[in-house]
């Protein structure tokens, strides 16, 4: 992680966030940043666009983080990578920052990817299923990707679970095709 652009930048914000105990609030920041361009197809296209001047991408950037009520820290940081003309990699940025927090924790990162959002006692017997499995804490970020169908993929560090419906009828399809 620490040799790629991205990892180096995220380091430095884990460490500055530390040094200064700023660490819960960064995190915060990180994850309603992130939501804000998971939500938003115009900052996706400000942050990713190389016509877009690095000048116009800070004075939006600044704009944008008052109204949400980002901190000083990270907002400095969003705007340096702007001004940086690094903004495209923002997200691969806060991906590694989470990456970075849940080593300093001694957590171990879940992505799951399942058909309908998942509720409350879901997400809990899955964290304790995972949390077994690992024999850590486990961080979970889910995303709902309808073309699953039904069930769910995990996928923890090299390892991916894929107890889909479209994998299972997919394995059904190839099953029968054999037979015939």
């Amino acid at each position: 992680m620490m040799a790629s652009m991205a990892g180096r930048y995220a380091a430095a914000l884990f460490e500055i966030a530390k040094d200064d105990k700023q660490l819960p609030q960064v995190e915060s920041d990180v994850k309603s940043f992130q939501a804000m361009l998971d939500a938003s197809p115009d900052l996706r296209r400000l942050v990713r666009s190389p016509v877009i001047s690095a000048e116009d991408q800070a004075k939006a950037l600044t704009a944008i983080l008052g109204k949400a009520g980002v901190s000083a820290l990270t907002a400095n940081f969003l705007k340096l990578i702007a001004r940086n003309r690094r903004l495209f990699a923002v997200g691969d940025m806060l991906k590694n920052f989470r990456a970075l927090l849940a080593r300093e924790r001694g957590e171990v990162s879940a992505n799951v990817a399942s058909a309908h959002p998942l509720g409350d006692e879901q997400m809990n017997a899955l964290k304790d299923a995972l949390k077994a499995q690992v024999g850590k804490d486990v961080q979970i970020h889910t995303r709902v990707d309808p073309n699953l169908l039904g069930g769910l993929v995990v996928k923890v560090g090299s390892r991916m679970i894929d107890s889909s419906l479209r994998t299972k009828l997919n394995n059904l399809k190839v099953a029968m095709k054999g037979i015939g």
